[in-house]
């Protein structure tokens, strides 16, 4: 397995504004935006060098969760193949999908024609879900979500690599005899798995080709990465495999307005010196978000952190 990213040099990627809103990250401006703010901020990461835009994945959000989720979900693969179209150099990734939530050959159908309309430019990241009623009203096992990944993931493998009839053998899901094309542009789609819990580590270790945790502070993910090499190294797989974090929000410069405590403002330098920890920590990618008040900021504070940050980031 190839890695996606460049070894020793940390990349760089964001998910993007508009697409998911829950309240805990979304700023005000993103409730009245469309399509267009959407293709605007995803131009100005391709344009910036960004490495990836990633979107998430929720089918239906239950009323009980919609104060703090809010309803605003773009689906991912339509989303994703909207933005291939408008982008020409950054990789597209799921971040993440719920595959749980969809037959195997449903989501190989989906993700192999994105990927091939894109050129080779997905990331499937994948992620087990948390919503009940989510996978209830769509028949899906929640009970078992854990085991249905790790089945699905495998299942996928086949149903994602080069053969136009895949042929499957599972306890929950057989195929043969079924052609899927087009094929995917790349020979092997590159899995990231989402998670911060014992069973995501343990699933990015043994079933990933890279990591996605959610939201361990910097403090947190020595002891992660080290988890996932340690299980990688039992388990015989020598195959090299890229970990990511989320950083802190950021803004580049000095805001003159209130961006709120946790977020790292100040000079390209010294953003970048902060996020360099990152890289000594073992990290490969960091995933950024960056504070606005409207469409025009962002697409600003992406420029800026593309010429003036991510230059010094690998120092």
């Amino acid at each position: 397995m190839a890695r996606v990213f460049t070894e020793g040099r940390l990349a760089y990627g964001m998910q993007l504004p508009v697409q998911s809103q829950s309240t805990i990250y979304a700023e005000p401006w993103e409730a009245s935006a469309t399509a267009a703010d959407l293709a605007e901020v995803a131009r100005a990461a391709d344009r910036a060098g960004f490495g990836y835009l990633a979107t998430c994945d929720h089918v239906a959000i239950p009323r009980r969760l919609a104060g703090p989720m809010s309803t605003v979900w773009y689906d991912p693969v339509a989303t994703l193949s909207f933005l291939a179209g408008i982008t020409g150099r950054v990789r597209l990734l799921s971040h993440v999908a719920v595959l749980g939530l969809r037959h195997p050959l449903i989501s190989a159908k989906q993700y192999a024609t994105l990927d091939h309309l894109s050129g080779g430019r997905l990331i499937l990241g994948v992620g087990a879900g948390h919503v009940q009623e989510e996978f209830e009203v769509l028949g899906a096992d929640f009970a078992r979500r854990g085991a249905v990944l790790d089945e699905t993931l495998d299942a996928l493998r086949v149903a994602l690599g080069a053969e136009e009839y895949p042929e499957f053998e599972g306890e929950l899901f057989s195929f043969k005899d079924l052609g899927q094309l087009p094929r995917p542009a790349q020979e092997r789609i590159p899995v990231w798995v989402g998670g911060s819990s014992g069973p995501a580590v343990r699933r990015a270790a043994l079933r990933g080709d890279g990591w996605l945790p959610q939201g361990d502070p910097r403090e947190r993910l020595p002891a992660q990465i080290a988890r996932i090499k340690e299980l990688r190294a039992a388990a015989g797989i020598g195959d090299p495999v890229e970990f990511g974090a989320i950083t802190e929000v950021l803004y580049v410069g000095e805001p003159g307005w209130d961006t709120g405590r946790r977020a790292l403002t100040g000079k390209a330098q010294a953003l970048a010196e902060s996020l360099r920890e990152y890289k000594a920590l073992g990290v490969d990618q960091i995933q950024v978000r960056f504070r606005s008040r409207d469409r025009a900021e962002l697409v600003d504070q992406i420029a800026a952190f593309g010429a003036e940050v991510a230059p010094h980031l690998n120092d």
